[in-house]
């Protein structure tokens, strides 16, 4: 790196990949609180309807239209600095977007008027998610293709930013609900003031693993900067030419849609349907569980052998069926639905822990195609493609739970709760099985194309050394 000696940087290893699992940490102390409990939190706590925040949330997501792109195009045009081109907007941003995830999460405020608490909401959340999120994990995510010029190091990478996701999710998917429940004459409820402490608790927590990502991590690819100005046609016509990009879109959008469905119905299947609070800490144990004990230690030796392509879509089939199998059985047991949940969440974990090595692949085949390296609008579009599958995830869930009578004087209503757990089975089923159909036909990068491209660049990048 310019900004760097070779002679100061170490070999890649252990420790790059413990704090790139620490940055995703911190990413996922904010996102993954925003998908599983800010619809439960802002019907139940804050009294404001499934369908008004499902509306908020989604139309924060064309904001993300302009600040997921114009953050691709400051980082692709941003000259290194002696800590790298991507570190520092982790030391720069990480205070802002835990401040702006705490402020989403204010209990306090449940006795304000109704408009008024619908303003907060979109003002904290378009801070957090739009503004704040956006200009610290594209950085974030582009900083991969500098970390390692390797492919299977990347892989790697990938493998641990997983893990790291992974662990977040047991973080807050276990310890959430065993805190943030009370019993209410019977009844298992959210209590807004235990979430404003444990929003305030996750914001520190993820200051603390984005620094240490910042300490762990080095840059040892000098990837070149942009000083064209933008052409705003020129990049949507690059963007929608791309295959490879293309299909990772539709089917990261695909993903994030069926898992947040998923994730989001836990809020109101366990508690509501079946009662049991417990029974959802539980799904998010086994859950990540599996994803960390059996995917994260296979995954890359199996996308080597098969394929990342290959991989998520037999793990997105396993997920489908899964819960098709749940749909027709309806379990009573709140215990068995956990197992058939757990089959789709680690089946689904195999795709999850190549994903971020598959955006390099997407980044390395648009260079052999143009000639130009993008990352940071690569993964800036792909960022995109993940927040509007959040935000259309949280729009279908309001809609779904508005369309079936879902309220505060309806939560456990028998006719109400039985629609739930049937949607809370056939959203991620319908999800998973056009995730297959996408990674099938439309993503283009298969093991052996894949192969060609590293091949080519490493042939290309060869001949300019010499």
């Amino acid at each position: 790196m310019a900004s760097e000696s070779k002679s100061a940087l170490r070999p890649f290893g252990m420790k790059d990949k413990l704090g790139y699992m620490f940055g995703d940490f911190g990413n996922d102390f904010t996102f993954i609180l925003s998908s599983l409990f800010l619809m439960k939190f802002y019907t139940d706590v804050m009294g404001v309807s499934a369908g008004v925040v499902g509306i908020v949330m989604m139309a924060a997501r064309i904001v993300d239209a302009f600040t997921d792109i114009t953050m691709g195009q400051i980082v692709d045009r941003c000259k290194p600095t002696k800590d790298g081109k991507f570190r520092p907007w982790l030391k720069r941003m990480c205070g802002p977007v835990a401040i702006a995830s705490f402020l989403i999460f204010q209990s306090g405020l449940a006795g304000m008027p109704y408009g008024f608490k619908v303003a907060w909401l979109a003002v904290t959340y378009i801070l957090w998610g739009s503004i704040f999120y956006t200009s610290i994990n594209i950085p974030y995510g582009s900083m991969a293709s500098a970390v390692s010029p390797e492919s299977k190091d990347r892989a790697e990478l990938s493998t641990w930013r997983t893990i790291g996701s992974s662990l977040a999710s047991l973080v807050i998917g276990v310890g959430t609900p065993m805190i943030a429940y009370v019993t209410v004459d019977g009844k298992t409820m959210l209590s807004g003031s235990r979430m404003t402490i444990i929003a305030g608790v996750f914001s520190v927590c993820a200051i603390l693993c984005y620094l240490l990502c910042f300490k762990m991590v080095q840059e040892r690819v000098q990837l070149t900067t942009k000083s064209e100005k933008l052409d705003f046609g020129k990049l949507v016509k690059s963007i929608a030419t791309n295959r490879s990009l293309m299909g990772i879109i539709a089917a990261a959008l695909m993903l994030l849609l069926s898992q947040l469905t998923m994730s989001g119905m836990s809020s109101y299947v366990y508690p509501n349907y079946y009662g049991s609070a417990a029974a959802q800490s539980l799904s998010s144990l086994v859950g990540m569980a599996g994803t960390l004990l059996i995917c994260a230690p296979t995954a890359v030796k199996l996308s080597q052998k098969f394929g990342k392509k290959e991989l998520a879509t037999a793990g997105a089939i396993v997920g489908a069926v899964s819960y098709l199998l749940c749909f027709l059985l309806r379990p009573s047991n709140p215990f068995v639905f956990v197992a058939f949940a757990a089959v789709a969440t680690i089946s689904m974990g195999y795709f999850n822990t190549v994903v971020w090595a598959m955006i390099t692949d997407v980044i390395d085949d648009t260079e052999v195609r143009t000639g130009v390296r993008e990352d940071g609008t690569v993964y800036s579009v792909y960022s995109f493609a993940r927040k509007l599958g959040q935000a259309i995830s949280s729009g279908l869930i309001g809609a779904l739970l508005t369309m079936v009578g879902y309220s505060e004087a309806t939560a456990f209503d028998p006719a109400v709760t039985g629609k739930i757990f049937n949607l809370a089975c056939l959203a991620p089923f319908a999800g998973f099985v056009a995730l297959a159909l996408i990674l099938v036909f439309l993503y283009p990068l298969n093991k052996t194309r894949v192969e060609q491209n590293v091949a080519t660049l490493a042939a290309r990048r060869e001949g300019k050394e010499n």
